[in-house]
């Protein structure tokens, strides 16, 4: 039975180290909450399957501010959880400083980084997915404008960016991308209102397709743009749903499966660097009974050649984090 666990002072992260049995999992969400409709969610949707198929319990905690990252680790890993899945890159330097102290005690970072033994880094290729529902938007378009809306403006988020673009750019070689970022603090992950004033500010602009890559800001993207009578995209779980025949497609990123894996593996969590590309299953579009109307023959014969292109290597998206550049967009 999953029991979880809402970090809300000291005195509550204090309260997780009573009554856990050892080696039990645990998920520690990144701001925005887990029910953000996206990539927190995601990690959730792993996690609840983890627990349905195999009958076991793990603790997950919502972050409430960036004070708990450190107090909500070391308190798991005092408390025998292991092992220990943290989301979003904002763990990076925390999880560096506190890994060492726990040697016996797997971690795993989702979009971070840390090179440390007992720490598994797991990073997705989302380029590669963004790149294909770019094509996507470019082919939808009717006025030849399409928009990005990114939440924290750091290099992960201009990766999804850069990859959309050049998806568009070649589909329709002629088509104008209209990139903005939500802000430069993780708060930009929570604010569905900011995120729809952008949109606004986009369809102004011409935007007829608009791409969300923001978390729990994206939920106002979606809402504006089925409001405005325009097509938008999803990113990380599949957000078709939510606005049926106006969501063009979601960038799915399958956090459920790094989390679910990584709980499988429990105490045997290899550590090292993983990731997970459109070869391995990591990034792909959604098409379903919601979209279905949306995506002719012609755009889906034409997105499967890419990615086919894609996994075999013939096909090469840039990739912003490579060298912090886009050769198509400027943000």
């Amino acid at each position: 039975m999953t029991l979880h666990a809402r970090l809300l002072g000291a005195a509550a992260v204090t309260a997780l180290g009573a009554g856990v049995a050892a080696a039990d999992p645990a998920l520690v969400y990144d701001l925005g909450g887990k029910f953000d409709k996206s990539f927190n969610e995601a990690a959730f949707m792993g996690a609840e399957r983890w627990a349905a198929e195999t009958g076991g319990s793990y603790r997950d905690i919502e972050m409430q501010s960036e004070a708990q990252r450190e107090q909500a680790l070391r308190r798991l890993a005092e408390a025998g959880q292991n092992p220990i899945v943290t989301t979003g890159f904002a763990f990076s330097s925390v999880l560096n400083e506190v890994a060492p102290d726990y040697p016996d005690t797997k971690f795993a970072i989702i979009d971070g980084f840390v090179e440390q033994p007992n720490v598994l880094s797991i990073l997705f290729a989302e380029h590669e997915g963004s790149y294909l529902v770019g094509m996507l938007a470019g082919m939808a378009s009717e006025s030849g404008t399409v928009g990005f809306v990114g939440g924290m403006d750091i290099p992960l988020i201009r990766r999804f960016g850069c990859g959309y673009a050049q998806g568009v750019l070649a589909a329709n070689s002629d088509a104008t991308v209209v990139a903005n970022m939500t802000g430069t603090t993780p708060t930009a992950w929570n604010d569905p209102v900011r995120g729809g004033e952008i949109t606004q500010a986009q369809i102004s602009q011409g935007a007829d397709v608009v791409y969300a890559a923001a978390g729990g800001t994206g939920v106002g993207v979606l809402q504006t743009a089925a409001d405005a009578g325009i097509l938008s995209i999803g990113v990380d779980s599949n957000q078709n749903y939510m606005h049926p025949g106006q969501v063009l497609t979601s960038m799915l990123k399958r956090v459920d499966n790094a989390v679910f894996d990584a709980f499988e593996a429990g105490a045997d969590l290899e550590t090292g660097v993983m990731v997970m590309d459109l070869a391995a299953g990591g990034v792909d579009w959604a098409l379903d009974e919601y979209n279905e109307d949306l995506i002719t023959d012609e755009m889906r014969e034409a997105v499967d050649a890419a990615a086919e292109a894609i996994r075999s290597g013939e096909l090469v998206v840039h990739n912003y984090t490579d060298d912090d550049s886009c050769p198509v967009l400027s943000f």
